[in-house]
């Protein structure tokens, strides 16, 4: 069926299966150095969650500059046509590609993954750059929502002489349409009052969103995986300060990955890896699709944003490949917000 999952699958930058005579990938220029980046072909990206979103952003920035890419994904059968045709720029830049459509989260698959990534890649390739970019959180509500009547739209349905239904439906018609100013009478977000936030879902969200990096980074380092100078890099929002309705289990993850990823810069940096987290400003990807009332966070980010627009995962994107580069070795331990000013603008367009 359609939508069974399809892993895992290594793919080389032609998009075929890798024959068993690999001596052939193995050519005098695999070790030329990319006189801008100071990428070498044997420099490896490995993205985890790299098949949407920031991930894919910035597995195809990488590319473009000459570094080697490795993504883990997981995605059902029927999302691969929309997948394959983003794989194949990577493909086309250049670049070495290897593709696992495998659950990052699953141990035993991290170890299958790695040694694949040797076989694949030669005895020489080295991980520069490592990437957390899964979005597998619960984002269900702590407690039963309790709605107050919007007595604004109250007032201005009888002022205008309509019914409030009627300026309800017209309001949400043309907030949909993008009139971010008409949030404050737009419908409120609706959230599923049946279940909420249990010790589970915490416990898996926080893993899955956060402290999974880790084991990642723990099992590059005593496989000697690791590049000389590499980077580490996770993902976080301005959730991680900021109450957001069903963002609970989210935000925690996302402070237990900065916490993890400050303790990394410490412990990690003898031997030579640097640690940081990306704070992206408020982004049009799958996983903000998925938060309840994500419509009104878009509206709220651009009405808020100096630059009047959403952070895009290019953006971020170019963040990380910046951050990658030899000149930025000595950034290290820092949470990087990369949102045109989004957070620390107090004024509203």
């Amino acid at each position: 069926m359609d939508d069974t999952p399809n892993f895992p699958s290594i793919e080389t930058s032609n998009g075929s299966t890798r024959a068993a005579n690999r001596a052939t990938t193995r050519s005098a220029d695999r070790e030329t150095t990319d006189l801008t980046t100071g990428f070498e072909r044997d420099d490896w990206a490995l993205i985890l969650g790299g098949s949407s979103g920031f991930g894919l952003a910035t597995a195809q920035k990488l590319a473009e500059n000459g570094m080697s890419v490795c993504v883990v994904h997981r995605d059902r059968r029927g999302a691969m046509a929309r997948i394959e045709p983003e794989f194949e720029k990577i493909r086309n830049s250049g670049a070495q590609f290897l593709s696992f459509n495998a659950d990052a989260l699953a141990t035993d698959k991290r170890d299958e993954i790695l040694a694949a990534l040797v076989t694949e890649a030669g005895p020489e390739a080295r991980v520069k750059v490592l990437l957390h970019s899964i979005a597998f959180g619960n984002l269900k509500l702590i407690a039963p929502e309790k709605v107050e009547p919007m007595a604004g739209r109250e007032r201005l349905a009888e002022r205008l002489g309509v019914s409030e239904a009627e300026l309800s439906a017209a309001v949400d018609e043309l907030f949909g349409e993008g009139a971010d100013a008409l949030q404050s009478l737009a419908s409120l977000p609706e959230y599923p009052q049946h279940s909420f936030i249990e010790d589970e879902d915490l416990e898996r969200t926080i893993f899955s969103m956060g402290t999974s990096l880790l084991g990642w980074a723990q099992t590059l380092l005593a496989r000697g995986l690791f590049a000389d100078d590499a980077r580490v890099f996770g993902l976080t929002s301005e959730g991680n300060e900021v109450a957001w309705k069903g963002y609970a289990a989210v935000a925690a993850a996302k402070v237990a990955l900065e916490s993890i990823s400050r303790s990394m810069a410490v412990e990690l940096a003898p031997h030579g890896v640097r640690s940081n987290v990306i704070q992206a400003g408020v982004t049009d990807t799958p996983a903000l699709a998925a938060i309840p009332g994500s419509s009104h966070l878009k509206a709220a980010a651009r009405q808020r944003n100096p630059f009047g627009r959403l952070t895009t995962p290019r953006d971020v994107a170019n963040m990380i490949y910046l951050l990658s580069t030899p000149d930025a070795a000595w950034v290290n331990g820092e949470v990087i917000r990369v949102d045109g000013g989004e957070h620390i603008s107090g004024a509203i367009r």
